[in-house]
């Protein structure tokens, strides 16, 4: 039997926030389907999930799409890695012995290192729900400065999202015109983020450019999406976008349960493509940690091995290790895992 949303949300309530119970039978009763026209149709009577015809092929569920997750050129596997340091900023002067690569705990020689500062195409996801009518400012400024750090070739999709995800630029490189379109929204309605990370893998699928990735600027939480947050990571596991995050999450006793587990919500799924989420718990932090992920998303170092055999289908395991004695710590975000293909 399919677990939705709800229920997902209200088995994790009991196990971690009992006391939060009754909150969430209110949410439960009072949440609706969105009204309004879009690509993310409403589920039928069987719960199964209609897809929009621009979308996915018919008949066929996110998880079921068979999109490779890392770059497989003949029998050379291409593992895109971001490093950052305690501090969260970019480091970019890693050699190739600075690495250790493993498949399925056995390691691989790497066979070839570069990296990479090439035009990506960007789909830009903007929290304007109710919950950031006070932080909307900081946002604001958090695009200003992400824009202000990235390479004026890159592709970029404008999204905003409240009740449900909105398209408002679709495939520019003007950034006049995007963060004219992002900066001009308005906060209100609750928060459809899932909805909306669901759209905007859909129109990275006909980008311009090999590289891809999303950021999420939000303060966490949904309480209005269609799809499920095991619907949308089975998605993002098997694209070939990276997605990253800036997570608001300031401390306050009159947060809602949603805003609770947004810090979660959004970690899950930027790690399962190889990205990460920067959280802040003050508003003005949100414009650095912008520009360190638009930092991190114009350096990023590619490894490449010759895999086993690949005529069995079967998911591959990836870690990538630092040997660099560098302190503090360095930390390595990569994609976890790859399916072969027959």
């Amino acid at each position: 039997m399919k677990t939705t949303s709800l229920e997902l949300t209200r088995n994790i309530s009991f196990r971690s926030f009992g006391l939060w119970a009754g909150m969430l039978l209110l949410i439960c009763s009072a949440r609706g389907q969105s009204s309004g026209d879009g690509p993310i149709l409403p589920r039928d009577g069987s719960s199964s999930v209609r897809l929009a015809a621009d979308s996915l092929p018919t008949g066929r569920t996110p998880a079921s799409r068979g999109i490779q997750p890392l770059r497989v050129d003949v029998n050379l596997v291409l593992v895109p890695v971001t490093v950052s340091d305690s501090m969260n900023h970019t480091v970019a002067t890693l050699k190739k012995e600075d690495f250790a690569l493993y498949e399925d705990n056995k390691r691989q020689e790497i066979r070839s290192f570069s990296t990479e500062d090439v035009p990506i195409s960007v789909a830009i996801l903007v929290d304007v729900s109710k919950s950031m009518s006070d932080k909307i400012d900081a946002e604001r400024a958090g695009i200003v400065e992400f824009f202000n750090n990235a390479n004026p070739d890159d592709e970029y999709f404008a999204i905003a999202f409240s009740d449900r995800p909105r398209l408002l630029s679709d495939s520019t490189q003007s950034v006049d015109e995007i963060q004219g379109r992002l900066l001009a929204e308005e906060p209100g309605g609750p928060t459809a983020m899932l909805d909306a990370v669901y759209l905007a893998v859909s129109k990275l699928r006909s980008a311009r450019y090999e590289r891809k990735a999303i950021l999420i600027l939000s303060d966490g939480g949904d309480n209005a999406s269609q799809y499920t947050l095991r619907e949308i990571k089975s998605l993002v596991q098997e694209s070939d976008v990276q997605i990253f995050a800036v997570g608001l999450f300031e401390t306050s006793f009159f947060n809602t349960f949603e805003e609770k587990l947004g810090k979660i919500w959004l970690s899950e799924i930027t790690d399962a493509t190889g990205g990460h989420t920067i959280t802040v718990e003050n508003r003005d932090r949100i414009s650095e940690a912008a520009a360190t992920i638009s930092r991190a998303m114009r350096n990023e170092y590619v490894l490449g091995y010759r895999p086993g055999n690949l005529a069995k289908t079967k998911w591959r395991k990836i870690k990538v290790r630092l040997t660099s004695p560098d302190e503090p710590p360095l930390h390595a975000y990569y994609r976890q895992g790859y399916s072969t293909m027959h």
